[in-house]
Formats: C-alpha cells, sequence, structure tokens
C-alpha cells in the first residue's frame, strides 16, 4: 500500500519535530520551505514560496493532509503582507485535491480573558493590533471551512519552551545570560500563572489532528492542544534549576523600556502590545483534547530535563 504524503510547509521550531513524528509513524513526509537547511532525514525536500499560490499547488500535489506551520518574522507589519496571503493558497491548494488543512495558530485572537481559562469556546476579542490581524485569518480559514471549500482543523497553543525554541521567552534571550551566570530579561510578570506549550507536545498535538478520524474532527476546527497546567514564569525557572544545577536569576522588564530596546533589538518593539498575557493569568484548558485523544503532555520534570539538554547543547560553545 502506498504510503499516505503529509505535507508540512515551516521547518522552524514545530514543523521540523511535526516532520519527524509524522515519519515515525510511517507517514510519507514532504518538506517545504524557502531556502535549504535543515530537514529530517527520510523527507523530501521542496523550495519555494507558500505566497506563491501556484508554487502551493505543486507542494500540496498527491498530499492527504497538509500543515500549516509557517511562521513569518515576528513583526505586526510582516503578518500584516504575509498571513493572509499564505492562507489563502493553502486553503485554495489542500482544497483543490481534497486535503485536511491542519493550521498551527497561537491565542492572540482572544485577547484579554480576565483570568478565565481559554478553551475552545471562548469568543475571538482581540486586543493587540497581532491578535486582530490573527483573528482575520483564522475568520478566513473557518469559513472556508463552514463552505465546504477546505476540510480544516486549527490546533491552538500559547508561549513555546523546549528543543528547537530559540526564539521563545525561554530562547535565545533567556539561555545565553543564564548559561553565563547572569540574569535574564523578560517583560513578563514573573508570579502570574501562564500556560507555556512545550514543542515536542505542540507537534504531537498537531500530527494526532493531521492522523485524526474525521468522526472525531469535522464538527470540530478548533483544538487547544495538549499543555501542562500553567504556572508563574517563577515556577517555570526553578523546574530548570534543578537540571541546570545552578540558580536560574530572571528579573521583569520595566515596560517603559520595551520602546527605546526596541531602537536596537527588534523584537522589543513588537512585545509591548502582547505584555498584557502577563498582566492577568493565561491559562488553557485542553480537557477537550484530552477527551477525545489518547495524547498527554509530557511530564514536566521530562520536559524540562530535555530543555536544559537542548539548551546546554546549543548555547555552550
Amino acid at each position: 500500500m502506498k504510503k499516505e504524503l503529509h505535507v508540512v510547509f515551516g521547518a522552524g521550531q514545530v514543523g521540523l519535530m511535526l516532520a519527524e513524528i509524522l515519519l515515525t509513524a510511517g507517514k510519507r513526509v514532504r518538506m517545504v520551505k524557502r531556502n535549504r537547511g535543515e530537514v529530517p532525514a527520510g523527507s523530501e525536500l521542496m523550495l519555494g514560496d507558500a505566497t506563491d499560490v501556484i508554487f502551493c499547488r505543486k507542494a500540496c500535489a498527491d498530499a492527504t493532509v497538509v500543515y500549516h506551520c509557517i511562521n513569518p518574522e515576528y513583526s505586526s507589519k510582516a503578518w500584516e503582507i504575509m498571513l493572509q496571503p499564505i492562507m489563502d493558497n493553502l486553503i485554495t491548494a489542500a482544497g483543490s485535491i481534497g486535503a485536511r488543512l491542519v493550521v498551527l495558530d497561537n491565542l492572540y485572537m482572544l485577547g484579554r480573558t480576565g483570568g478565565k481559562p481559554m478553551n475552545e469556546d471562548t469568543p475571538s476579542n482581540p486586543c493587540s493590533k497581532k491578535g486582530e490581524i490573527r483573528a482575520r485569518v483564522a475568520e478566513r480559514l473557518f469559513e472556508a471551512h463552514r463552505q465546504g471549500t477546505v476540510h480544516a482543523v486549527c490546533g491552538r497553543a500559547a508561549d513555546f519552551y523546549g528543543p528547537r525554541g530559540t526564539l521563545t521567552l525561554f530562547g535565545d534571550y533567556f539561555w545565553k545570560p543564564v548559561l553565563s551566570g547572569k540574569a535574564a530579561m523578560t517583560p513578563a510578570n514573573l508570579d502570574v500563572v501562564h500556560t507555556y506549550h512545550y514543542i515536542p507536545d505542540v507537534a504531537r498535538g498537531l500530527a494526532t489532528l493531521g492522523c485524526a478520524d474525521n468522526n472525531i474532527i469535522s464538527g470540530q476546527p478548533i483544538w487547544m492542544l495538549p499543555c501542562q497546567p500553567a504556572v508563574t514564569t517563577r515556577e517555570m525557572c526553578k523546574r530548570f534549576e534543578s537540571y541546570l544545577g545552578q540558580a536560574v536569576q530572571m528579573k521583569t522588564m520595566p515596560g517603559w523600556l520595551l520602546k527605546p530596546l526596541g531602537i536596537f533589538i527588534p523584537i522589543m518593539r513588537e512585545l509591548g502590545e502582547m505584555t498584557y498575557q502577563w498582566d492577568e493569568p493565561f491559562v488553557v484548558d485542553d480537557s477537550r483534547f484530552r477527551a477525545n485523544f489518547d495524547v498527554r503532555p509530557l511530564a514536566v520534570d521530562e520536559a524540562a530535563r530535555a530543555t536544559i539538554e537542548w539548551a546546554k547543547a546549543s548555547y555552550l560553545v
């Protein structure tokens, strides 16, 4: 029997791990990206631009499932330009061949919830420019799904951490100073509970949605991906200390400092509107996913240990 073809757009922190999981599950995998670089052994590589609908159609040829894990530059301007065309092209490409379209998304479109846990029924209520963009793009996807243009399912996740998470809160700007015995600066309130999604859990969740029976997901296009219980950022640091063998120092960056820092560090300029996520509890309820699939997040201690192993291998040179 010919293997199912699963096409993964985006070879970043989630896409690469997703491809590895699909290969282990016996799927044929095609990685689609703009530039050469790392791809899992056994996968196909196709280079091109997802803003080109003709290329997207070619990349999706013969696919059973298409995954959208493309993550443009963290910039409202870039998102405004790129996110909608990419989504439209993947809707067209996947829909034209009857492939399932699995989309990785964040929670920006939900805005402030007053600390209430977020689930699949939490209404869209963006309070940031990035959230507004995400809300528009997500609605286009769901409208195409309702009209039968494409069979779509969306997996949502909060802030990432773990292996390959170089651009996360626990990434470059965290591990470089911490491993040097210095304090890392963060815009986050260290003592407000917050859901952090472990990257391998996100990848496993997307693979589950891609391989799931139609009867389970047909009436539910949105799923909160499996996650560990929400904890404070300070508690996350304490978990890392156990396997790092040294204290993890982290200090909250004053809000007024983000703008001037943005002159020299562009991502800081983009973070200002997103700090609301640490002003109140930011909690994901993944109970619907757990009730429907036999998938659980990795134990917190194992995730912390794997994160430290990756951080040492990546930043201690």
